[in-house]
């Protein structure tokens, strides 16, 4: 059973119509038992990034992600739920996030050109960094993913999975063994969308090493 966090900042409808599309289990929850109960877990998020991490402070569902990614249950977060992922945040102030992985969620205005536009909105190729992720097992070479993002991973080094161009190498993907995040909205990109959810849905331990 696929857990997804409700946290109050969440696509929740879409996400879960995703799941029900590949033939998968899942629950949108609050629960921490629920949560506990789950094979893997996905955080979602859009949104500003210190309100969606005071929302998983108050809830008490920080402590329950970190005890659950540090028992190696897998954990997927999407868009702002990628952000929470990192260490810190740099989105009007500067805040603590989630620490499982590695980097610093920042402004994409610091790398594109000023001719670019902010939100980045929009279909864009994937561009896979190192050995392909198990979570792109099902994925081609020249595949497009939809992103609605102004802010990004940054200094998040070898957990880079993927990244996009947008005038600049924007990070699009990140992983640390069971820990993942994507920038862009698998439930809204399409076919290519749903093969990483299914990939997700069946990774194994061996995949995560």
């Amino acid at each position: 059973m696929i857990a997804i966090v409700d946290y109050g900042v969440g696509n929740l409808f879409s996400l879960n119509c995703s799941f029900k599309a590949i033939g998968e289990e899942a629950v949108v929850t609050s629960d921490p038992e629920t949560l506990k109960k789950a094979d893997k877990i996905v955080l979602p998020g859009v949104g500003a990034f210190a309100d969606a991490a005071a929302k998983l402070k108050a809830s008490g569902l920080e402590e329950i992600l970190k005890e659950e990614a540090a028992n190696g249950k897998p954990l997927l977060g999407i868009c702002l739920g990628m952000q929470l992922l990192l260490d810190s945040s740099e989105e009007y102030g500067n805040h603590k996030g989630l620490g499982l992985i590695r980097g610093t969620n920042r402004s994409i205005g610091e790398v594109i050109p000023e001719e670019y536009k902010i939100p980045h909105m929009g279909w864009n190729e994937l561009l896979y960094r190192g050995k392909k992720h198990p979570l792109f097992r099902y994925l081609g070479e020249h595949e497009y993913v939809y992103f609605v993002h102004s802010f990004a991973g940054f200094d998040c080094g070898e957990n880079t999975i993927a990244v996009t161009d947008y005038g600049a190498d924007i990070t699009a993907a990140i992983a640390n063994k069971n820990v993942m995040g994507t920038q862009f909205h698998p439930e809204k990109s399409g076919e290519t969308g749903l093969k990483i959810l299914k990939a997700f849905c069946e990774l194994k331990e061996e995949d995560l090493c």
